[in-house]
């Protein structure tokens, strides 16, 4: 079992940064890829950002130079630094984790973070 627990996100005007944290406990051995998600009202949730146990990354076209995904491994931490927000980036931020082979095969989520842009 792997528990994720979000947290940093709140209301910021068009142009603010905001970084989100995601701490893992439980069995964080299991632990190989992780990303951020996210989902706006009356739309399906979707991927933000997401990156290997080695650190590869990869982005959504639309956060592509703005956003960018980090993990410490020693620490059990994903983190996701939103810089030049705009109202579209508006949504509930989900943090996921997939774990490895033998360790079953569920994949877990948070809790979920708001994240709310004014223009």
């Amino acid at each position: 079992q792997v528990q994720l627990v979000e947290s940093g996100g709140g209301l910021v005007q068009t142009g603010g940064s905001l970084r989100l944290s995601c701490a893992a406990s439980g069995d964080t051995i299991c632990i190989s890829t992780m990303g951020w998600y996210r989902q706006a009202p009356g739309k399906e949730r979707e991927l933000v950002a997401r990156i290997t146990s080695g650190g590869s990354t990869n982005y959504a076209d639309s956060v592509k130079g703005r956003f960018t995904i980090s993990r410490d491994n020693a620490k059990n931490t994903l983190y996701l630094q939103m810089n030049s927000l705009k109202p579209e980036d508006t949504a509930v931020y989900y943090c996921k984790a997939n774990v490895v082979a033998g360790c079953g095969s569920n994949d877990y989520w948070g809790q979920g973070t708001q994240v709310t842009v004014s223009s």
